[in-house]
């Protein structure tokens, strides 16, 4: 007999997935408890701000706080930033700022950057761009490491934001020291996901993932180049999952045509059935006001409407006034954009292997039978992933028997992970309806449901998704005897 499954409570939650980014604001117990309560499915940590000691005790209070909870922490690559400035000098239009790649000025007569060359590739002329392309500078002379720019507009120059400069060809592709570190701090705690910054290719993922020398954390993608659009399908196909990072793709590529671009990697990413994170001033009013723009809400609608996983909030949650009310925000406006998509789960279209021949037909079942529920037995959350992309209306419940891999499938759209401590056979297929049981058990599954069962029968080497069955629970339980005494809520 299956042992019962711990009991867990999981607030409403929207299809589309709530990426909340933790900071001074949020980062103590009862402010995470309310994140979640609001709709927040998955906590990100920015590397480029605070101490990776910080970073680590946010960890440990999330994981006993919230432990369903997904992390994804980012790591900052070679992305050119200004560094931590105890002055933050405010400017107006004309005014010189002088920028240099020396180390250890703060802010009061020079403002330091993290690219140690990045003097060497400017001329007098070049424009520079600043915190997601909000400020602007023109370099006006270069002395030794010391860069002389004027200011186009008034405004303040903060710490730790992003340096942009189209004109220049930047090494980003090569690891830094502080990458390493980072890297290993993000395995030896064991997160989630880790975010690498303006990826340009498969090699630039794989140069990470032997790093990581494991299966965790998993890898998500930050295209926001370029060369991130130019191979965009071999990025895709590599990583685990995307993030489209729009105030340095803005920069890079032009602003004119980001939301393009954005259409673009989300057809991308669904075509490879890879969860994409749609990141950068979703709710940016909020971080002081109490109330989104209309051009928010229209951003955030169109994100949900075009098939993104996941819609990011940034200073919103980590420096906001409001973090609880963005939060809440978003996940309004997202139920609104999947009331609007309605009902009907969507084929592919072609299908070219089984796992897709098999996605389609249960997008099929799923249009034509009253299924209530969708059970994805499996390990490594394929199956999970391919039935995600395909937006059923059905909530799709992720089984399988690694608890990091469990949690992970959370970042997906209308996913719930759960952990089952149960064998997964390779020679038989007797596992999924010990699975069943579990989540019948565990109150997730109930008398009345039908579900629809997709999992890999008697696996070998590349063998994913190749089995589908619908199975009315009430039926199972009167047919195997299962047992209601040991049965718990959801």
């Amino acid at each position: 007999m299956t042992p019962p499954l711990p009991e867990t409570r999981t607030p409403p939650e929207t299809r589309t997935r709530i990426v909340c980014t933790i900071g001074p604001a949020t980062a103590d117990a009862e402010a995470l408890r309310d994140l979640r309560a609001a709709g927040m499915t998955v906590a990100r940590l920015n590397g480029s701000h605070n101490t990776l000691d910080w970073h680590a005790e946010t960890i440990a209070r999330l994981r006993d706080t919230l432990p369903d909870v997904p992390i994804l922490f980012d790591i900052p690559g070679r992305k050119v930033r200004t560094a931590a400035l105890a002055h933050e000098p405010h400017f107006a239009a004309g005014d010189t700022v002088v920028l240099t790649t020396e180390p250890d000025h703060d802010g009061r007569e020079k403002v330091s950057l993290t690219h140690a060359t990045l003097h060497r590739v400017l001329a007098p002329g070049t424009v520079i761009f600043a915190d997601d392309g909000t400020l602007r500078f023109t370099v006006t002379a270069i002395d030794n490491r010391d860069i002389h720019c004027r200011a186009e507009a008034a405004g303040r120059l903060r710490g730790a934001k992003g340096i942009n400069v189209p004109s220049a060809r930047l090494d980003r592709g090569a690891l830094m020291d502080r990458d390493r570190r980072m890297i290993a701090f993000a395995r030896a705690n064991r997160v989630d996901f880790l975010g690498i910054s303006f990826v340009s290719s498969a090699a630039q993922i794989e140069a990470v993932r032997a790093l990581i020398g494991d299966s965790w954390p998993r890898i998500v993608a930050k295209v926001e180049s370029q060369g991130g659009l130019d191979r965009l399908d071999e990025i895709v196909a590599d990583c685990d999952a995307v993030m489209i990072d729009r105030g340095d793709l803005s920069v890079e590529t032009g602003l004119e045509r980001l939301a393009l671009f954005q259409k673009r990697i989300l057809a991308a990413a669904r075509a490879g059935a890879k969860p994409v994170i749609v990141a950068t001033e979703m709710l940016h009013s909020m971080i002081e006001r109490p109330f989104p723009t209309k051009a928010e809400v229209s951003d955030i609608t169109n994100a949900v409407l075009d098939g993104a996983a996941a819609t990011m909030l940034s200073g919103e949650t980590a420096i906001g006034a409001h973090p609880v009310a963005a939060v809440t925000t978003m996940r309004r406006i997202a139920e609104a954009a999947e009331a609007h998509l309605g009902a009907g789960t969507t084929p592919t279209g072609d299908a070219h292997s089984v796992p897709e021949a098999v996605g389609d037909a249960a997008a099929l079942i799923c249009r034509t039978l009253p299924i209530s529920k969708i059970v994805a037995v499996t390990i490594s959350g394929f199956a999970a992933r391919a039935i995600s992309c395909r937006r059923p209306r059905q909530p799709i419940l992720a089984v399988s028997n690694d608890a990091m891999a469990a949690r992970s499938f959370n970042i997906l759209p209308g996913t719930r992970g759960l952990h089952v401590d149960l064998p997964f056979s390779r020679d038989s297929t007797d596992h999924i309806v010990h699975c069943l049981e579990a989540l019948w058990r565990r109150g997730a599954l109930g008398d009345d449901d039908l579900v629809l069962v997709t999992a890999v029968g008697y696996p070998r080497s590349g063998n994913r998704m190749n089995l589908l069955q619908t199975h009315a629970i009430a039926d199972l339980v009167a047919t195997l005897g299962w047992k209601s005494a040991t049965r718990r809520s959801a």
